[in-house]
């Protein structure tokens, strides 16, 4: 199985390209997202067409487009073809040393496993919409680190055909919510094919109807993604659109995409004849691959508790939400519209199933992680504080654990670095620690050679990839006033702002008010006071989307757009809008300090700031997800205490007052500390710190070992010895 999975799943060709024979090897490399983090398969493209490149992003996208005259042009440049040459060597020699992986060299004797990987969303890259988020992004990275070390992993999720939607700001600041229509045959994608060579459809029975889903393949390296799409003809019109939207706001609706990712995922990998040994529920959305599971056991003649068991031993499941109202919950009788049927089949009565979705006693709505919890083996969160937090909210649902021991264990959430950092820092890094430097995200000590790399030419690296977040800034502000209907005098203007020397202070994440992206305005003034300083100029970049539903969240935005052009903040606070991975890329890679703002405990981990940290910049966050564990005193600042107090207004003052004094008295002064030779050297050092200790420490390498040897491996033997 680990075999199939690593070689090719058949899929159809959609897309009109049409390649020399010279060249033909870029149809494969535009169809699999390893170009994705790989600096220079991204240059091959650009160098193809760069404005066409810079237009689309998307390999598909450009090769449909490309202008076939150009093609005697590159065939005749020997530099163009060098070029091609190495990375589609390069790109070869990375599916093909399977053999040479950590799992392989490791783990060797599991090769034979598949791990099933479950996501509602995955961030891969911004030209595939099929995600929203920090869940999304760290799915995407899963799968990408998955792929470096060789797991025998694939993953399945759905294709929305609108995919999360694209937001812009009116003139007013209200956030406007724009869903494309996104054509599949232009992107990353194609059609899975049966034996036949034709298109593989699965069928999910909803009441009185079966709906159909075409089944997608998005190649992520060496791990497959499945995506399912119900927008197919034979689909009744009123269920074309389940797969539409990621997130949307209907209940039911979101519901029957539940259904289909869990149970039209496990009839996915079933069609394209792939039997897992361990399953990955990440977050509830998936769970109902559980029931799908357990129907089909119970149809083997298998009895409803001896196969309870058995999905239950093989099956690993993931916790974000540290809030028990942000867990999926659906009133009874929705479920009773949509499973009594499969009651039937299963031979279990609803009642039994309700109270498997009953996350207390007296509660009588279907909660998703009670039901995951319930029939999976394994559970963890996604750090240690969050562990903790959820080891409280759910250690009901848990047999008494040992002394000391937390019924939900942690395996803290790391970000693939290929991904995030910036080619400036990826060209240093191989230049001191090695060009193998990504094959060592498992060796900490290694990343000791980081404090020996010359203080200019950290700082310099550093300051280009600072210089183009500036431009970056600078083009999408153009837009964004252009659209407002602002006058040239005043888009011309736009060219000074973004001041590259002044401290850049970067905020970027979903708009939800546990957040608290206004703490850091509590006192106006003082900011005020801070960001014009001539001598010692700061300046902030807000990014993130409120979800359409959720007004506190969009109301937020509308404040910070609005004290954005007030005077004292006017060109020196700036929201950039329509946040995506492209521009997660840009801010993580060149601000200096990364802020972090939420009312603990409630932040399940986040990554954003792991990502700062692998570039040189320093977090400056409340201690709360991943940074209690990443904060040494020499890496960066905590914000307040790791006390919460009750009162919540009491607790935003005093979060409010350390932030200030923290800036004003410590941050600030040891930015503008400079040197004869214009270098901030105490600054560096922790920049070098950072990079050092967290790299390795919050990779998605890291992640995924923990995963594989705590979560994954356990699993598989529990699944033999129950053979």
């Amino acid at each position: 199985m680990n075999r199939r999975i690593q070689t090719r799943i058949p899929t159809l060709h959609v897309s009109d390209i049409e390649l020399p024979r010279e060249v033909e090897q870029l149809y494969e490399l535009a169809y699999n997202l390893w170009w994705s983090w790989t600096p220079h398969a991204r240059e091959l493209f650009s160098s193809i067409d760069s404005a066409k490149w810079a237009l689309y992003r998307n390999p598909v996208e450009l090769l449909i487009n490309v202008d076939p005259k150009r093609w005697y042009h590159l065939l005749d440049n020997e530099a163009f073809r060098a070029r091609y040459q190495a990375v589609i060597r390069d790109f070869e020699d990375y599916l093909g040393e399977i053999d040479q992986t950590w799992f392989s060299s490791r783990h060797g004797e599991a090769r034979g496993e598949a791990i099933a990987y479950f996501s509602m969303e995955y961030g891969l890259h911004q030209s595939l919409a099929v995600y929203s988020g920090g869940l999304g992004v760290l799915s995407g990275d899963h799968c990408k680190a998955s792929s470096d070390l060789g797991l025998p992993m694939i993953a399945v999720g759905l294709l929305y055909r609108q995919g999360y939607f694209r937001q812009t700001l009116d003139a007013d600041g209200q956030q406007q919510h724009n869903y494309p229509e996104y054509d599949f045959t232009r992107l990353p994608l194609r059609p899975i094919a049966s034996a036949t060579g034709h298109e593989v459809t699965i069928s999910v029975r909803l009441p009185g109807r079966d709906v159909l889903a075409k089944l997608w393949l998005a190649q992520v390296g060496r791990v497959p993604l499945v995506l399912l799409d119900t927008d197919v003809p034979e689909n009744d019109p009123a269920d074309r659109p389940i797969s539409s939207q990621l997130y949307v706001n209907g209940r039911e609706m979101r519901l029957l995409q539940e259904i289909l990712l869990g149970i039209g995922g496990v009839k996915a990998l079933r069609a394209i004849g792939v039997s897992p040994t361990v399953w990955h529920i990440n977050e509830g959305h998936s769970v109902f691959l559980q029931l799908e599971r357990l129907r089909e056991l119970v149809a083997g003649d298998l009895a409803l508790g001896t196969a309870m068991e058995r999905i239950r031993r093989d099956t690993v499941f993931t916790t974000h939400t540290p809030v028990e109202a942000g867990n999926e919950r659906f009133e009874p009788e929705l479920i009773g519209k949509y499973f009594t049927s499969w009651c039937g089949e299963a031979g279990m009565a609803l009642p039994e199933l309700l109270d498997l979705g009953r996350a207390r006693d007296g509660d009588h709505q279907f909660n998703l992680t009670a039901l995951a919890i319930r029939t999976t083996s394994s559970t963890n969160g996604v750090s240690k504080l969050n562990a903790e937090v959820a080891s409280r909210m759910w250690s009901h649902l848990f047999p008494a654990p040992g002394d000391g021991d937390l019924p939900i264990r942690a395996v803290t959430n790391g970000v693939h670095a290929g991904t995030w950092l910036g080619n400036e820092t990826q060209k240093l890094l191989g230049l001191h620690l090695g060009p193998q430097w990504e094959s060592m995200l498992l060796a900490p000590e290694v990343w000791e050679k980081v404090l020996e790399i010359p203080d200019a030419d950290l700082w310099t690296t550093h300051r280009a990839q600072k210089e183009r977040l500036g431009r970056f800034t600078r083009s999408r502000l153009r837009e964004q006033r252009a659209r407002h209907g602002a006058a040239p005098d005043e888009l011309r203007s736009i060219g000074a702002l973004f001041d590259p020397r002044a401290l850049t202070i970067g905020f970027a994440r979903r708009f939800a008010t546990y957040k608290r992206a206004k703490l850091v305005f509590s006192d106006e003034e003082r900011l005020r006071r801070l960001l014009t300083n001539e001598d010692r100029p700061v300046q902030m970049l807000f990014a993130g989307k409120a979800h359409p539903a959720d007004r506190p969240g969009q109301g937020l935005i509308q404040h910070i757009f609005e004290l954005s052009r007030e005077h004292g903040f006017a060109g020196r606070v700036f929201f950039l809008e329509n946040y995506d991975i492209r521009m997660g890329r840009m801010l993580v890679q060149g601000v200096d300090l990364w802020l972090n703002t939420p009312r603990r405990p409630l932040e399940a981990s986040g990554t954003s700031g792991q990502k700062v940290a692998m570039n040189g910049g320093l977090n400056f966050s409340i201690s709360d997800g991943w940074w209690p564990e990443g904060f040494d005193g020499n890496n960066g600042w905590v914000i307040g205490s790791d006390h919460p107090l009750e009162d919540e207004n009491q607790q935003d003052a005093e979060d409010a007052a350390s932030l200030y004094d923290l800036l004003e008295n410590t941050i600030i002064p040891l930015y503008y500390q400079r040197d004869d030779d214009d270098l901030p050297r105490r600054w560096i050092g922790m920049m070098k710190q950072s990079m050092a200790c967290l790299t390795p420490k919050f990779s998605a390498s890291r992640m995924v070992r923990d995963y594989t040897e705590t979560a994954y491996l356990p699993a598989a033997a529990r699944r033999s010895a129950g053979s």
